[in-house]
């Protein structure tokens, strides 16, 4: 009797610790996933440059949040976001148009050496 209780007691606190294992895995995931955003929302941010790439890093409390990449294309951005937290890493990537972008007043005009004929 005693065996089949320490049996069912190590089953249960295996089958706890992997559950509890899964979540921090899962909450990690999210972690890296805002951060990936976060660096999306600064690459949209900062697209009225003049230059057709872009590369930055956001480093905050000295730990690395996301690494950025902008890429001006004919008639659209790509925006390319690694978010980061601890050993995980999401990456993020963006598409739209010039059209989309001018909409939503994230750049003033099309640039003209990107318009498409």
């Amino acid at each position: 009797m005693k065996i089949k209780i320490l049996l069912l007691a190590f089953i249960l606190s295996m089958s706890l610790s992997f559950f509890l294992r899964a979540d921090d895995m899962e909450n990690e995931i999210t972690a890296a996933l805002q951060n990936a955003k976060k660096g999306i929302m600064f690459g949209l941010s900062n697209l009225k440059t003049k230059k057709n790439k872009l590369d930055n890093t956001l480093i905050a409390e000295d730990k690395l949040i996301a690494d950025i990449k902008i890429t001006k294309e004919i008639n659209g951005v790509k925006v390319e976001s690694i978010g980061y937290f601890n050993s995980t890493t999401v990456t993020v990537v963006l598409y739209r148009s010039y059209e989309s972008l001018l909409r939503d007043k994230y750049i003033d005009r099309i640039p003209e050496s990107l318009k498409e004929d």
